[in-house]
């Protein structure tokens, strides 16, 4: 990997999806998963999200969808959080989940909202944003 793409990489990673979730990933790293994280720090954040012609806000709310389209729970939670970084409103992260409701299913986005609505909860109660989507 080339410094300019790792260091690109782990900057936007950290920015969108905070210090604290990437420091546990960085901690967590092991000789069987160090590959798959220089991967995707240097191919999804340095390689993709750091292009120029979508803006952050576009590429978190892509991203929901997808994550929300292929009912990754885990991967939910953390790009409503990144979605909150990049800009989105609660109500903007709503929009993106019913919207995604018409092409990937009801049940896969009302699932999505079960746990934005707990993430928006939580931040709401650190002070980070409204916790309602509206």
């Amino acid at each position: 990997m080339s410094d300019r793409e790792r260091d690109s990489g782990a900057r936007v990673r950290r920015e969108v999806l905070g210090d604290a979730h990437v420091d546990r990933a960085v901690a967590q790293t092991t000789p069987l998963t160090a590959p798959f994280q220089e991967f995707i720090t240097r191919v999804a954040w340095g390689g993709v999200w750091s292009r120029p012609d979508l803006d952050r806000r576009t590429r978190s709310a892509i991203t929901l969808a997808v994550v929300t389209a292929l009912r990754c729970d885990g991967e939910i939670a953390l790009h409503v959080r990144g979605a909150l970084r990049c800009g989105l409103t609660p109500a903007e992260i709503a929009e993106v989940l019913m919207h995604t409701a018409v092409y990937a299913g009801v049940p896969a986005a009302n699932h999505a909202f079960a746990i934005a609505q707990r993430v928006l909860d939580e931040e709401a109660a650190r002070g980070q944003s409204s916790g309602s989507p509206t």
